[in-house]
């Protein structure tokens, strides 16, 4: 299900195969995600429901997996990083 939040991402006018890509691509489809007001709910969003593929809020799968290993006690990184108030990077670096 996606939110209501999705409607205003950078990535709305591209087509969705676009960040379900492998390898070098990764890296151009996590370029849009830089520009994107809502790439920390974006990232939530995938952190929380376990999403498996694509990029999502700036990150590729394994990015993600590695994420959720540093930081298992984490039970909703929508409220974590609403609670931070801060950037998705600023509270998933620290």
């Amino acid at each position: 299900m996606r939110a209501e939040w999705a409607s205003l991402g950078a990535c709305v006018t591209l087509h969705p195969d676009e960040l379900f890509v492998r390898g070098a691509a990764q890296q151009q489809a996590k370029m849009v995600c830089q520009r994107c007001p809502v790439i920390a709910e974006c990232l939530a969003e995938a952190l929380d429901n376990r999403t498996e593929f694509g990029v999502w809020g700036g990150m590729t799968e394994r990015e993600r997996r590695a994420l959720l290993r540093r930081k298992p006690g984490v039970v909703s990184w929508w409220a974590l990083f609403a609670s931070a108030g801060a950037g998705r990077a600023d509270v998933a670096a620290s």
